[in-house]
């Protein structure tokens, strides 16, 4: 390993633990949201935290070859803190009608309605440096996908 990387991997990055759903196999996620991509899992807690860091050290190789920029560890409490989760918005009042509609008729208000309409709409996104598809499902783990050749 090279001093450069040497000296990446020294960062401290937060890490988000996840369990896996027993329909995908089970055991746990581990994920540095800082590093898009940096995903690992293993069969408990501390292989998926071995793992992550195997699969920094693969984010911060390729990063470098790629010319792709590396963020510094974060503050992500202190970044939360300028969030409150309410925001308001204007909409025509036939879009206001339509999705009050289609509240209704799913049987949530509207709120929740819009709520999941917003995660879905950020579902899929194709990160532009690095090329990874990133796929983010409400109560699921983040998958992540190569780019194809």
């Amino acid at each position: 390993m090279n001093d450069e990387l040497t000296e990446l991997m020294r960062r401290q990055y937060k890490v988000v633990l996840r369990p896996l759903p027993d329909q995908d196999g089970g055991g746990w996620l581990a994920e540095i949201p800082e590093l898009l991509g940096c995903i690992s899992d293993g069969n408990t807690k501390d292989e998926a935290l071995r793992n992550v860091e195997d699969a920094k050290l693969e984010w911060f190789d390729y990063a470098l070859k790629k010319g792709v920029s590396i963020p510094q560890p974060g503050d992500y409490e202190s970044e939360m803190l300028s969030y409150s989760g309410k925001f308001t918005t204007r909409v025509p009042k036939s879009l206001h009608k339509r999705l009050a509609e289609k509240a209704q008729k799913e049987g949530v208000s509207l709120n929740q309605l819009v709520n999941n309409l917003l995660s879905s709409g950020l579902e899929s996104r194709v990160h532009k440096k690095t090329g990874y598809k990133v796929v983010i499902e409400s109560e699921e783990p983040f998958v992540i996908d190569q780019p194809e050749p």
